[in-house]
């Protein structure tokens, strides 16, 4: 256990180390691209991604750096792409929103909300049809719910049992809006639930619990087949999009980031 902890520790200080690095040359001029950085998500990404085996697959969204790094990508070609180097893991044409590393199964991240969970989906079809034993996980926030497109990937998911596990980072903000003035309930699980698949709703910064959690669901999904929605409850500590702190805009309350800073 104490080995495995140290190993989920070393990898959350190197994702945070990376960004924190990002956030602070971004101000060079150097990388031409937007950045969504995942400072303070990061346990989301490393608790999931250490039960997955090489061949599992991920799909991430615009906020993707945590999900390449944890399931494995080649940090020097996630560096080169945000500087739009010819050696980036997209030939520099993407940036920091198009990250993928096939070799260890880091699919591909898009930044339009929602657009990759179809695709994700697909992937799931095809390793059924293929009987293949594999995962496929995909990562999107609190606002890719909100899109017609999950759903109906949900309900496809859903009616076909496929290997797919989906996963809500929950940062509560889409942009400056806040989960309340979006939607009815914080239990997002309950869209999960209308499309009958399984869902539980945790704390997304506990590393030790999501690992814990993801490694229950993700052998229950190679062993029957079926997919499963986790929620987990995170925050970020820097802006929207770009290296900065933007709370000067006040739409968060002053002592709701400090409590989830604490």
């Amino acid at each position: 256990m104490n080995f495995l902890n140290n190993n989920l520790a070393k990898s959350l200080l190197r994702l945070r180390m990376v960004e924190n690095e990002i956030s602070k040359r971004y101000s060079y001029q150097e990388m031409r691209c937007p950045v969504h950085l995942s400072i303070g998500q990061e346990a989301a990404a490393v608790g999931v991604c250490n039960n997955l085996k090489i061949k599992d697959q991920v799909y991430s969204t615009h906020r993707c750096h945590s999900h390449y790094l944890a399931k494995g990508g080649n940090l020097q070609s996630m560096i080169s792409e945000i500087y739009g180097k010819k050696s980036g893991c997209c030939g520099g044409r993407g940036g920091s929103m198009h990250l993928m590393d096939i070799s260890v199964g880091m699919m591909l991240s898009l930044p339009i909300v929602a657009s990759v969970i179809p695709i994700a989906v697909g992937a799931a079809m095809s390793k059924k049809i293929n009987k293949s034993k594999n995962v496929v996980v995909v990562f999107f926030g609190d606002a890719a719910v909100e899109e017609g497109v999950f759903h109906e990937s949900a309900n496809f998911a859903s009616l076909h049992n496929l290997p797919i596990l989906f996963v809500c980072e929950n940062n509560r903000y889409s942009c400056f809006t806040d989960v309340s003035e979006r939607q009815p309930s914080e239990d997002l699980t309950r869209l999960a639930r209308s499309h009958n698949i399984e869902s539980i709703k945790m704390n997304g910064n506990d590393v030790i619990k999501v690992f814990n959690q993801s490694k229950k669901i993700i052998k229950k999904i190679k062993k029957y087949s079926k997919p499963f929605f986790l929620q987990l409850d995170t925050y970020r500590y820097v802006e929207h999009c770009g290296p900065d702190n933007d709370d000067h805009l006040n739409y968060r309350n002053k002592n709701e980031v400090k409590k989830m800073a604490k």
